[in-house]
């Protein structure tokens, strides 16, 4: 039997804010003893009323517009009701009816996925389980964190899609630098709703909705929880579809659920039974008033608004001609993709000072600048677990080591061993390629008896040669490099051996 995916994404995001969702305790509780950064208000203590966060307000409605949303010009916090025992107040201030944002979407592989709702809620506690003991602790630190929930509707039909959008949508929190968004801290958090249906036997009525057709009995849909990496998500999905179907197959039915994740086992498990709307009871938080969101509100946000991973990329490939893999790797990070910005813009005034034009030589240069940019500057960065900000490179210095190279003032063997010391003390490549003698050898008659002198002392590679087994040439060309200590081009030096040779 055929059946359809239907797969529906809640992506969790705490907000960096200065300050808690509904107090005015610190937010950032990163390396703080438990329980030291809390007040009445997110401890839930009688009496304790809380007070919006403007700025997590604000926050949300810009990455609501970032992802073409709709603000809901009148919008209200509610109280939804369960027990966890990380939630002190025993229910969560969150928004059901009237969330800050309605109707958006973000584009995955030329495609629209569908975003029903944007709003914004407190985090809970932390629980902590001793290993070897019969209690659990509590840590309150974090609750009152503001958390931004983001809902799609479920028309995502397959594990890697879903992957890209968390991806995509982790990127555009940093770009908006509303959100570190840091999976492995618990910052933010991917759950996937996953349903499988038998195909022409249902319809989408949008609002999350889908309706049988006929007398057609739905399947439940099923939560995953506890997904700690995009990896994670891709494989929990697909594990989750398989058990699905594998269930109906064998006739044992499905029952609407709360799944984990267990990486170590590489399967979900069990943990609770799915709860409706109605089991939280929401209801209007009645200590906060209804929020109005005034157009002139709107249009101040509107003004924060800036370029976004997936139009950054178009770019990328438009106007500096990257291609497309390469583009996503330089606009992944906005540091990184902000550094390539300011390097193109060194490498155009170069051309542009040579009495050259961009637009003729921008293919090769951007080949070039692409080579060094993902092929060094990324190895290194990877290597070394550095953040772009961290590196004592500027964008001038590294443009001028790509020009040194694209002039042939120097080997790509010398522009490494250049980079590797501007990585450790930066520098300007120039200078560093006059105090290492780098500057590749340009003297014919220099490079000509540097090679005579090799092939003197190969006779036997070169009656190899002679006889017909071409590769050995690549032999001599290491020889003579080694020779020149590396000064000489490689291309030049396989030219004038080829003519000796011959």
């Amino acid at each position: 039997m055929e059946y359809d995916i239907i797969i529906g994404l809640e992506i969790h995001a705490e907000l960096k804010t200065k300050s808690k969702m509904f107090c005015r305790c610190d937010n950032d509780a990163e390396n703080k003893k438990p329980n030291t950064t809390v007040c009445p208000v997110c401890l839930g203590q009688p009496g304790a009323l809380p007070c919006p966060n403007k700025q997590a307000i604000e926050w949300t409605i810009l990455l609501g517009l970032s992802l073409n949303g709709k603000v809901n010009q009148l919008s209200k916090f509610d109280r939804k009701n369960y027990f966890y025992p990380d939630l002190p107040k025993g229910y969560q201030i969150s928004q059901y009816e009237l969330p800050f944002i309605h109707d958006g979407y973000l584009k995955i592989n030329g495609k629209n996925i569908a975003i029903t709702r944007i709003h914004l809620e407190e985090d809970t506690g932390k629980s902590r389980h001793p290993e070897g003991k019969n209690y659990s602790l509590i840590d309150y630190n974090r609750s009152g964190t503001p958390l931004v929930e983001m809902v799609t509707e479920p028309t995502i039909k397959d594990a890697e899609t879903a992957k890209k959008f968390c991806q995509r949508y982790q990127q555009v929190l940093r770009y908006l630098d509303v959100s570190d968004a840091d999976m492995e801290k618990g910052q933010m958090r991917c759950e996937a709703n996953i349903s499988i249906q038998e195909k022409n036997k249902w319809i989408y009525e949008g609002n999350c909705e889908i309706k049988p057709v006929g007398e057609y009995q739905l399947n439940p849909k099923v939560e995953l929880k506890n997904i700690n990496s995009f990896k994670a998500v891709e494989k929990a999905i697909n594990y989750e579809i398989e058990r699905q179907k594998k269930a109906l197959k064998n006739r044992e039915g499905l029952t609407q659920e709360t799944r984990g994740w267990n990486e170590n086992k590489g399967k979900t498990v069990s943990q609770r039974t799915k709860e409706t709307a109605d089991d939280y009871r929401y209801f209007p938080e009645p200590d906060i008033p209804p929020i109005n969101i005034d157009s002139g509100w709107v249009e101040e946000i509107k003004t924060k608004l800036i370029e976004l991973p997936s139009d950054k990329k178009d770019r990328f490939v438009s106007q500096y001609d990257f291609d497309s893999k390469t583009a996503e790797l330089l606009i992944s990070d906005k540091g990184m993709a902000d550094y390539t910005e300011k390097v193109i813009s060194e490498l155009r005034a170069w051309i542009d000072a040579g009495g050259d034009s961009w637009e003729r030589q921008k293919k090769k240069l951007a080949k070039s600048a692409s080579n060094w940019l993902v092929g060094e500057l990324f190895k290194h960065l990877k290597k070394e677990s550095m953040k772009i900000a961290d590196i004592k490179i500027t964008p001038e210095n590294f443009a001028e080591l790509i020009c040194l190279v694209y002039e042939n003032k120097i080997n790509s063997s010398a522009g490494q061993k250049i980079l590797e010391i501007m990585y450790k003390k930066g520098g300007d490549p120039t200078d560093i390629m006059q105090e290492e003698g780098l500057e590749q050898m340009d003297n014919k008659k220099e490079l000509e008896s540097a090679i005579k002198e090799v092939l003197d002392k190969n006779k036997d590679q070169v009656e190899q040669y002679k006889e017909g087994k071409t590769t050995v040439l690549q032999y001599f060309v290491g020889q003579t490099m080694a020779a020149t200590k590396g000064k000489a081009n490689p291309q030049k030096v396989s030219e004038i051996i080829k003519k000796l040779l011959d």
